[in-house]
């Protein structure tokens, strides 16, 4: 885990479990409200990080990105990645193993 991401142990084995399963995958906070706060997993090559994408950090080798307004409203927050049980509302891929990541303030 790098740069103002860390994550729970087992959002560590989520995300290395999904990478295991559907190869190199990203997560993204994509800005907004409701589902646009809670970070979105998807196979790295369908969501290319944007212009307006700044790098939080890694974590087991995906890169987590957050929408550089969401980052400045949010004070360039350090964050703690977690998965809890129950069916993301999103396109994100631990939706399917009836997980959704969420996250926290350190």
């Amino acid at each position: 885990m790098t740069g103002r991401v860390t994550a729970t142990p087992e959002a560590a084995e989520t995300v290395r479990h999904l990478a295991a399963v559907h190869g190199p995958v990203v997560l993204h906070l994509s800005g907004g409200c409701c589902d646009g706060s809670s970070p979105m997993c998807l196979l790295a090559d369908e969501l290319p990080p944007g212009p307006g994408d700044v790098l939080l950090g890694e974590i087991e080798g995906a890169q987590l990105y957050i929408d550089a307004e969401q980052d400045r409203r949010w004070g360039h927050p350090s964050v703690l990645l977690d998965v809890l049980p129950g069916a993301a509302t999103s396109f994100s891929l631990e939706g399917a193993e009836d997980l959704h990541f969420v996250t926290r303030t350190p």
